[in-house]
């Protein structure tokens, strides 16, 4: 049965990293399935505490995933029009997958400071600040998963 549990735990942490970059799988949440089947195989035994810190990282990754590109459009002198034009364009963008999710937010802000009268410099800077942002927190959640992965061939070695 361990090399049941660890073998799909292996595929789980090496999926999720793929989902890290191929936005129809959730990285990290299955980066963590990945390391709880090795928990409950005989090769490793994490604490608990360390499983629901862990569990608490990749929660906090998944909300900072969505509002990272709003924040990089507010950071790059993006209005709220701006803002919740990149929340709209994320939401869109999830129906027009692969590139959706990239392009989405981007224009997303880029309309939505248009809408709101900015001029279209302006518009473009605050595109480039939450496709910035999207980019942030796919490096994010590459490096949590990225972390899975080498305390799961830590714990086997």
């Amino acid at each position: 049965m361990d090399i049941v549990l660890i073998v799909l735990g292996a595929v789980c942490v090496i999926v999720g990293f793929l989902g890290c970059i191929l936005p129809v799988l959730p990285g990290p949440p299955l980066s963590y399935v990945g390391i709880l089947l090795l928990h409950f195989s005989d090769k490793a035994d994490f604490s608990t505490a360390s499983l629901l810190i862990w569990l608490a990282v990749v929660v906090a990754t998944l909300v900072i995933d969505y509002f990272i590109p709003m924040l990089g459009t507010k950071y790059f002198g993006g209005s709220k029009w701006g803002s919740w034009g990149c929340v709209v364009g994320t939401v869109i963008g999830l129906f027009f997958m692969p590139w959706g999710i990239v392009l989405g937010p981007f224009l997303g802000a880029l309309v939505g400071e248009m809408m709101g009268g900015t001029k279209t410099k302006q518009a473009l800077k605050s595109g480039i600040g939450s496709l910035l942002g999207f980019l942030l927190g796919t490096v994010l959640k590459c490096a949590v998963c990225g972390y899975f992965i080498w305390v799961f061939v830590a714990e086997l070695v």
